[in-house]
């Protein structure tokens, strides 16, 4: 099936339920090479156009799912949202990043997806279309599973808030893969609130949001003045975030973990690190 509208693809999935949406494939495609996925049928977005730009709506911009990452990367959509453009640019190697979309990353919620934790620290929506109309969901919500996909339901759009301030993200990768993230953090900060926002990706199932590092961190930032803060305050973050997401190896049986104890140890490096990097080029 190939819709050339999303109302013909909302369509086509009213009559075939059971159809799988793809647009880049690349995780599709890896799941039925893999054996893992067998759909019955497949619903390409490729020619869904209104899915592959973006427009200002509001004071927020709202991305169509379709959205490449080769597209985010380029210098025009990082003056508009840098961190998600950040993001865009490390995803795999350049074929996957010419293909892979914003909504494909979303929807397929791999742990190490490179935007997650940026939509998650700048607390994006996506917009979901089905027969019954459109509903608006925040990211979070999809990807705990708090307020899924339905059945018929296509994720349309991403609508992210504009917030015209510093924002970064960064990542540190392994050796499983192309630019596969071990850990990654985006930080986001909110002059008009005076608020710190930071999400850590690929430690966990989901992006985790450390709110009470977030809290601690921007009582600490001077936003009436040069905005910066001791070198102690930056590396006391990076501990709190690390901490916060990075629990220790526990005991299992009444004896320590030492299989698992290094590993989350520089893990735990590794997540303060960025944290505490991120923070200072935000602040610069």
């Amino acid at each position: 099936m190939l819709p050339a509208s999303l109302d013909e693809a909302v369509s086509a999935m009213a009559e075939s339920p059971g159809a799988v949406p793809v647009a880049g494939g690349t995780d599709l495609m890896g799941a039925v090479n893999a054996g893992l996925l067998r759909p019955m049928a497949l619903l390409g977005l490729g020619r869904v156009t209104e899915l592959r730009g973006w427009q200002y709506q509001d004071g927020a911009a709202l991305l169509g799912a379709g959205l490449t990452h080769a597209r985010m990367a380029r210098p025009d959509f990082a003056a508009l949202i840098p961190a998600l453009a950040e993001a865009a640019a490390t995803v795999g190697p350049p074929q996957v990043r010419n293909v892979g979309t914003l909504g494909g990353n979303i929807v397929s919620a791999h742990p190490a997806g490179d935007t997650l934790p940026v939509l998650a620290a700048l607390e994006a929506t996506v917009t979901l279309v089905g027969p019954e109309g459109g509903r608006e969901v925040a990211v979070s919500h999809l990807l705990t599973g708090l307020d899924p996909l339905r059945s018929g339901e296509l994720l349309a759009y991403v609508r992210v808030p504009l917030l015209h301030a510093p924002q970064v993200f960064l990542k540190a990768g392994g050796r499983t893969g192309p630019s596969r993230a071990v850990a990654s953090v985006s930080l986001v900060l909110d002059p008009a609130r005076r608020a710190v926002r930071c999400a850590v990706g690929a430690v966990a199932p989901v992006p985790l949001r450390p709110l009470e590092a977030e809290q601690w961190v921007a009582g600490c930032i001077d936003w009436d003045g040069e905005r910066t803060v001791d070198p102690g305050v930056a590396q006391a973050f990076g501990e709190y975030v690390a901490s916060a997401c990075v629990p220790d190896a526990g005991t299992e049986g009444g004896a320590a973990r030492t299989d698992a104890a290094p590993t989350a140890a520089r893990l735990r490096r590794t997540v303060s690190v960025l944290a505490r990097r991120a923070l200072g080029r935000a602040l610069k």
